[in-house]
């Protein structure tokens, strides 16, 4: 008796590749996004270029969503205004800007110091203890920061002002995890994603014609280049991997798909080198070393130490939305 294979039923090969496709798409694609910011800001304003990201990748994960039978109750766009504000407005508004002023690669190792602020304010709000291995890891990204922001302490005022704006960056993504788990956010993933990133999408391109950024954008003399690093941050940096995180973690655990906070900074930092001509320098490398030894620690520290239930549901909402 000859035994057929229910339709649409994947092989285990075919399995492995779409689990490796998917990973190449979180570890590569999301490390490469910073070097596609810095080609978008060279010619577009920083606000106009994450305001139209934003737009158009909200747009059609929104679509998506309702296609999929979500529908948007006023609990969920208030909670996508605020959460919208601290990811999308300050989050990725002022790392945009920033990389007009810092490497890519620099602006990701900064960005790495996100569980580090994480870890802090949930100490702070009482929803989670640190632990002397997530204390040393602290200690250790504190040394990674020093060694790159130290150097620079004497160089042009503008660089000193990135660094400090993709620190903040990371601050303002880091109390957004806090707070979320307090908000109504719809229950969909894919729609606990798409009202935050259409409600930052509608905040970026206010604060984009309040600070005139429109009157000093001229589509003639946006370059190439620009062109290019804004369609990718679109489908590939927003879209696509968004896509693949989401499917990865119906299938992986959440610690497994989460390691690619250690690959992102390493990817953006090779790209910058290979071909932006960034600086690959000892101090990057060391820092390099420290803020993601750092990461490692603190990881470490927090298995060991019981979480409430809402912690666990922040880390999930950064991911998810740190995707698009």
């Amino acid at each position: 008796m000859t035994v057929t294979k229910p339709t649409g039923m994947a092989t285990p090969s075919t399995e492995s590749v779409k689990l490796g496709l998917a990973f190449a798409a979180i570890y590569l694609v999301w490390g490469s996004t910073y070097l596609a910011i810095r080609y978008a800001v060279e010619t577009i304003p920083p606000l106009v270029t994450a305001g139209i990201r934003h737009s158009m990748a909200g747009i059609v994960l929104l679509t998506w969503a309702c296609l999929r039978g979500y529908r948007p109750k006023r609990e969920h766009w208030f909670a996508g205004m605020i959460i919208g504000a601290l990811f999308f407005l300050i989050g990725h508004g002022t790392l945009h800007w920033a990389e007009q002023h810092v490497a890519s690669g620099l602006a990701a190792l900064l960005i790495a110091t996100e569980p580090m602020f994480i870890l802090v304010l949930a100490w702070l709000s009482g929803r989670q203890r640190i632990s002397r291995m997530s204390a040393l890891g602290l200690s250790v990204g504190i040394v990674g920061v020093s060694i790159l922001t130290g150097v620079e302490l004497s160089a042009k005022d503008t660089t000193l002002i990135g660094i400090l704006a993709v620190l903040l960056s990371s601050l303002s993504w880091s109390a957004g995890v806090v707070v979320a788990p307090k908000l109504k956010l719809p229950t969909d993933a894919l729609a606990r994603t798409a009202v935050p990133v259409v409600c930052g999408a509608a905040m970026l391109l206010v604060a984009a014609a309040v600070t005139g950024e429109f009157g000093e954008l001229h589509w003639s003399a946006v370059s190439l280049k620009s062109i290019f690093g804004l369609g990718y941050l679109i489908v590939f940096g927003s879209i696509v991997a968004f896509t693949a995180y989401t499917w990865l973690l119906q299938r992986c655990p959440p610690t497994v798909v989460a390691t690619h906070t250690y690959a992102n900074p390493v990817v953006a930092v090779l790209l910058g080198w290979l071909l932006a001509g960034e600086a690959l320098s000892l101090r990057v490398g060391l820092a390099s070393v420290a803020i993601l030894g750092a990461i490692m620690l603190i990881r470490r520290g927090e298995r060991e130490t019981p979480r409430p239930a809402a912690s666990a549901r922040a880390a999930n909402v950064n991911a998810s939305a740190r995707c698009a």
